[in-house]
């Protein structure tokens, strides 16, 4: 009995050493960005880097935010990735309803079919899309950012998921008592599948807030470009990069990130256990 008991501490020990390790080598980067955000330029380039700061530059963000029309950046991520987000839960949700909880012919096939567009890059479709906005003369618009994204193969399937889990009497009892599909998802489904909502949200959120490759090939000018391709141009200095005011636009960008996790975090702890059922 001793014994065990001395193998079940080490057993928790060790995985307790393996997830601080695994913890402490996904933050480090991060770490190592808002510490040169506020470094100066100097003590950027130095080896090996200085961990422990005796001053913060908070100027280095001034810099990052007089470099350009910083504020027209994020006005313009704030209503590409929401416009993204409601068209993606407009179309997700009924979507994900009908593989869920509706019977028709080929569902099976057509569910499989949206599962395969997961695989397929942005690269590899980006030119006949871009064609495409050129001939609709969208090009420079946030229809162009947006529409090629309103339907997310991965909101669907993870929302699916979390409809598949919510009791098929439920939606029968309702449908008894008169209620239509559309009161169905808005007053049972919805309410019962926020914790996969949420999380949808919020990685679609992150995909695109984060977006650079979309916005440089569908913008030329500044009118509506987003905050990815506004903190890339902290790159076009001369004398070298400034990694410092660099480092101090990607913490602005991220902070709204942060911020989201935060709040939804548990809802995405439950999201992924009704996934993995």
């Amino acid at each position: 009995m001793c014994n065990k008991n001395k193998y079940i501490v080490l057993k928790k020990g060790l995985n307790s050493a393996a997830m601080i390790f695994v913890g402490v080598i996904f933050c480090l980067p991060f770490i190592w960005m808002v510490l040169t955000a506020f470094k100066s330029l100097g003590e950027t380039i130095l080896i090996p880097p200085k961990w422990i700061l005796d001053e913060l530059h908070w100027e280095n963000f001034a810099a990052a935010w007089n470099s350009g029309p910083f504020l027209q950046y994020i006005w313009n991520s704030v209503v590409t990735t929401g416009c993204i987000l409601m068209i993606q839960f407009l179309v997700g949700v009924p979507a994900a309803y009908a593989y869920a909880k509706c019977k028709f012919r080929g569902k099976n096939l057509f569910f499989g079919i949206t599962m395969v567009t997961m695989m397929i890059p942005s690269q590899l479709v980006f030119l006949p899309i871009y064609l495409l906005m050129s001939k609709w003369e969208l090009l420079n618009t946030y229809a162009a950012l947006i529409l090629p994204f309103a339907g997310s193969a991965f909101t669907i399937f993870l929302l699916r998921q979390s409809f598949m889990q919510i009791p098929q009497e439920v939606i029968d009892a309702a449908r008894i008592d008169g209620a239509s599909e559309f009161q169905i998802i808005t007053r049972i489904i919805i309410p019962l599948a926020k914790p996969a909502m949420v999380t949808a949200g919020l990685f679609s959120f992150i995909t695109h807030w984060n977006d650079y490759f979309w916005p440089l090939i569908m913008t030329t000018n500044n009118t509506v470009r987003t905050l990815p391709i506004g903190i890339a141009k902290l790159r076009e200095v001369e004398g070298g990069v400034a990694w410092n005011v660099l480092m101090a636009g990607n913490v602005i960008m991220v902070i709204p990130i942060l911020i989201l996790f935060f709040i939804a975090q548990r809802q995405i702890i439950k999201a992924f256990v009704y996934a993995s059922k």
